[in-house]
């Protein structure tokens, strides 16, 4: 296993903060600690509704992330515009409901092809990093390489929610399988959802990842122990 990446989410700095309507917890602050304690990437969804980040926020972050900002973000005309304004190094495509209270599958690369393509190739055009965020199958995996990104975020929900050891192990290999594939297929392979302290280790072990982007769970140590330490021990998870 090489030196496997961390991109860290802090879209749950902004729900603390938006609970209140109030100016704290302040997102860019945190995206600075997470770094200096060893972050190599920032990534923040920039939701339709803003329900959490808001634009401020990632204008901000535009100025001040040192690492590489990941913008998060639905297929949707006015979203694509600002990611074209401010053009981060890198956007995920994902899925985005109303309902949900946070993503809950990968996106539908197959039905929504044609789409995916004109987004990316504005994106690729504008000399932004596309990653496409997909549940770990074979059809979505091969309409991603058809797609123009150069890159796949595996979604690691069903790992991370497994009941029990045999399930678990059943979606492990689900996703070394799709990394396999992904990267057979010449992309760039990512994986992120629900990954937390004790279940990073065994995702971060399969050959073709190169980064993991987690959010709720760093959010959560760091609320006991703090930005940096939160940052560190994950860090130390995924790579000791």
């Amino acid at each position: 296993m090489g030196n496997v990446r961390l991109g860290v989410n802090i879209d749950h700095v902004a729900t603390l903060r938006q609970a209140r309507g109030g100016i704290e917890p302040e997102p860019v602050f945190a995206a600075g600690i997470a770094e200096l304690a060893g972050a190599d990437g920032i990534t923040l969804h920039l939701r339709e509704d803003r329900r959490h980040i808001q634009d401020r926020d990632l204008r901000l972050l535009r100025q001040t992330v040192q690492t590489r900002l990941n913008l998060e973000m639905a297929c949707s005309d006015e979203i694509v515009r600002i990611a074209l304004d401010v053009r981060p190094e890198q956007v995920t495509l994902v899925p985005e409901r109303r309902e949900e209270l946070t993503t809950e599958g990968g996106l539908d690369v197959v039905v929504s092809l044609d789409r995916i393509k004109s987004v990316a190739a504005q994106c690729a055009d504008a000399g932004i990093v596309v990653s496409l965020f997909i549940d770990p199958v074979p059809g979505q995996v091969r309409a991603a390489a058809e797609s123009g990104a150069a890159c796949v975020e595996l979604h690691t929900g069903r790992y991370a929610n497994a009941l029990n050891e045999d399930e678990r192990r059943a979606r492990l290999c689900e996703l070394a399988e799709a990394a396999k594939l992904t990267g057979e297929l010449g992309l760039h392979v990512y994986a992120g959802h629900g990954l937390n302290y004790a279940n990073v280790r065994a995702v971060a072990e399969i050959q073709e990842v190169e980064e993991l982007n987690i959010g709720h769970s760093i959010v959560s140590r760091a609320v006991f122990v703090g930005v940096d330490r939160a940052v560190r021990e994950m860090k130390a998870a995924i790579n000791s």
